[in-house]
């Protein structure tokens, strides 16, 4: 009877469960949870002590929520990685380390590697955002202040000089042309214009099935190109070195990284490597047979790795790699508006000369003409 009354009772909490969904903005939430639990598991805490503490230290009632539907699972017998899961916070590849180290003992330092994970994740995506914040906002603020020239100033001008009885330049006809186009159009067209422009940008940079295009076009750009590889090092030696150390399958751990990849060209080669090591080959035929392979991995990477995998030292080699690439990305990040800013800089000096001499070659000539 009472074995009954105990299921009921875990029955209508796991009904409470808010799912996925419910658990998609818990944001920072899930990091202060799994920091949390690994601090205090490593202090010797038992799990179900230190969920309680997690959940006493907390105003959150998400975490709290949380917390609770996690020891509803443990009470009901349920061991911590499958809670976990459950509680849909976690990637994969967080579950699959915290099972591991479950079943071999390690789960203090799982949950540690998992931790860390989390934060080099954070670090890599503020890197990147603020890698990007700089030449953004100076595009943003060149195209707001070209419609607002072209919308407001061009037709006050196009009225002017279609007075003047001077030949006009070709570069003046076309403002004065837009800006009467615009003059006219311009409440329908440039609402239009942004919304087509901002429709673009999602399709091509965040649209799932359509975003490879961006991806290639910023592969192959100058200096990102160079982020991009820095970054995705960084993340492969780290990740694929911590998961080989936690004693995570290899196959297993590069499918985890191939979950993580950002950009296609490497997941690609990622699915490749995972197909090529399960069917038994090495890391250097896997590498030889991979077209393209410089363009991902640099040749004294590749041979790192060989020579790694053959002392017996690949978990080592590829978190060295991971520091060393981690390093790189932070000084190259730190330098990329060094780096744009002249190159902005020209960029916005040619359309400033090139509205002020449509603006003066017209009135230079109706001096001209007075004379």
């Amino acid at each position: 009877m009472a074995k009954k009354i105990k299921e009921k009772k875990v029955k209508e909490k796991k009904m409470k469960r808010p799912g996925f969904l419910g658990n998609l903005f818990i944001g920072g939430d899930k990091d202060y949870i799994i920091e949390n639990l690994t601090l205090l598991a490593d202090s010797g805490m038992g799990i179900w002590s230190a969920l309680d503490s997690i959940s006493e230290g907390t105003n959150s009632k998400r975490v709290k929520r949380v917390v609770e539907n996690i020891k509803t699972d443990i009470e009901a017998g349920c061991p911590l990685w499958q809670a976990l899961s459950s509680a849909s916070l976690f990637p994969e590849k967080a579950i699959s380390l915290i099972k591991i180290g479950e079943k071999s003992g390690r789960l203090t330092a799982n949950l540690k590697v998992v931790s860390e994970q989390q934060q080099k994740e954070r670090s890599f995506n503020s890197k990147i955002r603020g890698a990007l914040m700089y030449p953004v906002f100076v595009f943003v603020v060149a195209v707001v202040v070209g419609i607002g020239i072209a919308w407001f100033i061009l037709p006050k001008l196009a009225a002017v000089f279609s007075q003047l009885k001077v030949k006009l330049p070709f570069i003046t006809k076309i403002f004065i042309d837009l800006g009467s186009f615009l003059g006219q159009y311009g409440t329908v067209v440039v609402p239009l214009f942004l919304a087509v422009f901002f429709i673009l940008i999602f399709f091509i940079f965040f649209f799932k099935h359509t975003k490879g295009i961006g991806q290639f076009i910023i592969f192959n750009a100058p200096i990102f190109n160079k982020i991009i590889q820095q970054m995705e090092l960084a993340r492969c030696g780290y990740l694929l070195g911590s998961l080989l150390e936690a004693g995570m399958p290899i196959v297993e751990s590069i499918k985890s990284i191939k979950e993580t990849a950002s950009f296609y060209n490497y997941r690609k080669f990622y699915k490749f490597l995972e197909r090529s090591v399960e069917e038994g080959n090495s890391f250097q035929k896997s590498f030889s047979s991979y077209k393209r392979i410089n363009k991902l991995f640099p040749s004294p990477i590749q041979q790192m790795i060989v020579a790694a995998e053959k002392s017996g030292h690949l978990s080592g080699a590829l978190r060295k790699i991971g520091e060393v690439f981690e390093e790189r990305l932070e000084n190259t990040t730190k330098n990329l508006a060094v780096i744009l800013e002249p190159v902005l800089l020209v960029i916005v000096w040619l359309g400033v000369m090139v509205v002020a001499l449509a603006v003066i070659l017209p009135i230079y000539g109706l001096i001209g003409g007075l004379k």
